[in-house]
């Protein structure tokens, strides 16, 4: 089935080459139109119902995250598009969204279209923009993540996290409340996004929330234990890092 696809951007060189490059590298996918505003993008998507919309993050008229508050029930994916490597990203991020970089990668635009879920969970694809637009509005902490497991998308409290641990490509997240989860993300990924969080790599298989530690053992090199009473190896090269960053956190 033929993906339609709207692209809305101010830059007419920008929507251009978007066009040309989806045309010429993506297939099953229709470019039905183009748009250089919000009310243009607004026009375009109530009266073309497409699968798709690539959406510019910054626009003369707002940015690409206004649209989406004023379309109403989103029943298209999204691929945000930016020239910089700006806050908002960040959040995109956080709600397990897909953004490209301006210039735009042949191979990651056809990457990020190969992960199109054709609407098949539309009730998380919401839920996953609804937390997009809160985190946006209580900038600059992200609350919210978005974990894409193999079962779905868990949606969870940043503050919920003990603390995260790598296994190869994967990342396992334990929470407050006993449940674990396996995302296939790896762990740096994730150290860059909750590092403003009050969350420290303590170990190349470790990634903790400094607020839910509970215990720091000297003995055998020393080793964490966090609120859950799981034991956290500690890296000799951190411990001095560890230990600094605990005390500024207590006083």
């Amino acid at each position: 089935m033929e993906i339609k696809a709207v692209i809305v951007d101010d830059e007419k060189h920008s929507r251009e080459t978007l066009k040309n490059l989806v045309e010429q590298f993506c297939d099953g996918i229709s470019i039905v139109a183009t748009a250089a505003s919000i009310k243009d993008g607004l026009e375009q998507i109530g009266k073309l119902n497409p699968d798709l919309v690539f959406l510019d993050i910054e626009l003369q008229s707002g940015t690409g995250f206004d649209l989406l508050e004023q379309v109403g029930e989103i029943n298209f994916e999204v691929i945000f598009t930016t020239a910089f490597e700006q806050y908002a990203i960040k959040a995109v991020k956080f709600s397990s969204l897909d953004y490209l970089l301006k210039p735009i990668d042949v191979e990651e635009l056809q990457s990020a279209v190969k992960k199109l879920h054709q609407k098949e969970t539309t009730k998380e694809y919401q839920q996953q923009i609804k937390i997009l637009i809160e985190n946006l509005k209580q900038q600059p902490k992200l609350n919210k993540i978005c974990l894409s497991t193999a079962l779905g998308f868990e949606f969870i409290d940043v503050s919920e996290i003990i603390y995260c641990n790598a296994s190869g490509s994967y990342t396992s997240f334990v929470l407050k409340n006993g449940s674990k989860f396996l995302v296939s993300k790896h762990l740096k990924e994730y150290e860059n996004l909750l590092i403003e969080h009050f969350f420290m790599r303590v170990h190349n298989s470790f990634l903790i929330n400094l607020k839910e530690v509970k215990k720091f053992i000297k003995a055998d090199g020393g080793y964490i234990i966090m609120s859950n009473n799981d034991s956290v190896s500690l890296s000799r090269s951190k411990k001095d890092g560890f230990l600094t960053a605990m005390q500024h956190l207590v006083n």
